[in-house]
């Protein structure tokens, strides 16, 4: 047994390591809820596409995420339940209809897809745990992104929503 607080110590450390975000990962704090994504490796990956994207978006008087009903008013105790909405919203209506003829754009797109449901995972876990609730205020904002949203053709919105993540990476980091 002489060596079982030997590999009590490394177990315990490797556990912490993995529990440590990757570099380039920043934690955030939605509500009672933390969340780690690569922002750098997200902003990256829309940085290469949305020239591409915002060229293919016929309608541009129209933001579906911005003013009036912009996100960066939406109180902290709320940040936890409209995270995970625009996580699900993006998950699933935005980058299932986001699909070009270049396979460049269309992995790019998959990536972010995949870091947003990751996200999503984690923020609906913890969600649960923290019985998270959307207030009225933060309730009509994103049935107003709704609204924006299906006021359009599914593509076309799909779009013009990809168009805007920098929108919302925006106020992701800012209310971090």
């Amino acid at each position: 047994m002489r060596g079982s607080p030997l590999f009590l110590c490394l177990f315990s450390m490797s556990c912490w390591v993995n529990l440590l975000p990757t570099a380039g990962d920043k934690i955030f704090h939605f509500g009672a809820c933390r969340v780690s994504m690569s922002m750098t490796e997200i902003r990256a990956g829309f940085t290469a596409i949305k020239a591409n994207i915002q060229s293919r978006d016929p309608i541009r008087t129209l933001s579906i995420l911005s003013h009036p009903h912009s996100l960066h008013k939406v109180k902290s105790s709320d940040r936890c339940c409209i995270t995970h909405q625009l996580f699900t919203f993006y998950v699933d209506k935005v980058f299932k209809h986001c699909r070009t003829e270049d396979s460049f754009v269309n992995r790019k797109i998959s990536s972010i897809a995949n870091s947003f449901l990751s996200a999503r995972r984690k923020l609906g876990q913890c969600r649960e745990q923290n019985n998270c609730v959307c207030g009225e205020e933060s309730t009509e904002k994103f049935k107003q992104i709704l609204a924006n949203y299906e006021g359009l053709n599914v593509t076309s919105a799909a779009m013009k929503s990809l168009g805007e993540l920098d929108i919302l990476l925006n106020w992701m980091e800012k209310s971090h």
